[in-house]
């Protein structure tokens, strides 16, 4: 698996933890790290982000209602 620089990387063995920041890429593909305990690791998940339509998102719902001229 490829690992990139600055993912964080975690220890799926619940007794662990561990948890290992990635400080530079590696090239190499293959399986899954190994934490020090022998379990395999993952990576953290990070929610993709939408940035296509991001323009259309409102925070404010008062805004909202004010640029489509309804007071």
């Amino acid at each position: 698996m490829l690992m990139k620089s600055g993912e964080r990387w975690h220890c799926i063995n619940p007794s662990c933890n561990c948890e290992v920041l990635v400080e530079s890429d590696s090239n190499l593909s293959g399986s899954s790290p190994r934490c020090v305990c022998g379990s395999s690791m993952k990576r953290n998940y990070v929610p993709p982000v939408f940035k296509y339509l991001e323009f259309l998102r409102v925070d404010d719902p008062e805004m909202a209602q004010q640029s489509m001229g309804k007071e």
